[in-house]
């Protein structure tokens, strides 16, 4: 009998797709490894059950048979996994760690969910992107999402949502800003080891901005400390208080007219949120839920 259900995946795979190379992609494996596992089988029930074609593949008779067969031990794997679950680890605490804004502003919403999902408990730790992926790689947190690519090896990274960077204030700006308009405000910046920081300087450059010129009030260290910064910022004052920041931080102070927001003009800053985890959990049932997930959530 086959050892293991990964032959048959590959078999799903390679019939989903229509294809023996788009389905070594989509497993992240050689096509020859992908033609050996099919091989495998045809060995294993001594019959021929794919025929490839200038159009695709074709299956035998016999490989219908087996398809269907595959389908149903997908499904009751699948179902089992989730029974598997709720009685394995009971005492075990998943940890998440997050950057600031999406500690803080987004991954919140979620948690509840999140631990439905998986059957247990569900611990979140905030910080810097670059000190969540060291507690990843010492195996502190299960899962890491982060705002700055701190790429390394060992570590698998999914592209998870764009988040974009926009001017605001507590007063009402221009929707628009050339380089000349930042010059006619105050600013709050974050503390120069932040990834929006270094973002925010790179765009800046690009358009010819000197950001020694600005007048800064402060520099503060968390996008939460900034946001209260501005918002109790004198909203009277001749020079508008701003800042750059994630539109999730502010989200709620946009709609409730407590802040107001603003684009450079010609320029957008943007970047990606990333989840990672380790390579060598990337079979993980409790891992492979949440990520799952959370790609589900195509836009937030």
């Amino acid at each position: 009998m086959l050892k293991d259900f990964a032959k048959l995946k590959t078999f799903l795979m390679v019939i989903k797709e229509k294809s023996f190379s788009k389905a070594s992609a989509k497993l992240g494996i050689s096509q020859p490894a992908v033609t050996q596992q099919i091989k495998f089988i045809e060995d294993y029930l001594d019959t021929a059950i794919v025929e490839r074609k200038k159009n695709g593949i074709l299956l035998t008779k016999e490989g219908e048979d087996l398809y269907r067969i595959a389908v149903r031990l997908e499904k009751a794997i699948a179902n089992s996994e989730k029974e598997l679950l709720k009685i394995i680890n009971k005492d075990f605490t998943f940890v998440m760690g997050s950057s600031n804004a999406i500690g803080n502003y987004v991954l919140p919403n979620y948690l509840g969910e999140i631990k439905k999902r998986i059957d247990n408990d569900v611990y979140m730790n905030v910080g810097r992107s670059c000190d969540m992926i060291d507690e990843l790689e010492d195996k502190k947190i299960d899962v890491a999402l982060i705002e700055s690519p701190v790429f390394r090896d060992g570590i698998v990274y999914r592209e998870w949502v764009m988040d974009e960077l926009v001017v605001f204030s507590n007063q009402p700006i221009k929707k628009h800003l050339a380089v000349e308009d930042l010059m006619d405000f105050d600013w709050i910046c974050r503390d120069e080891e932040s990834h929006t920081r270094k973002l925010t300087s790179e765009v800046f450059e690009e358009m010819g901005v000197n950001c020694s010129n600005f007048s800064v009030l402060g520099i503060l260290g968390s996008p939460t400390a900034i946001k209260e910064a501005i918002i109790h910022a004198d909203p009277t004052a001749e020079r508008p208080v701003t800042s750059v920041m994630s539109r999730h931080v502010i989200a709620d102070e946009l709609r409730d007219g407590k802040l107001f927001e603003a684009r450079l003009k010609n320029y957008k800053i943007e970047r990606n949120f990333y989840i990672a985890y380790m390579k060598e959990r990337k079979h993980d049932a409790f891992v492979d839920n949440v990520v799952n997930y959370l790609l589900s959530l195509h836009k937030i």
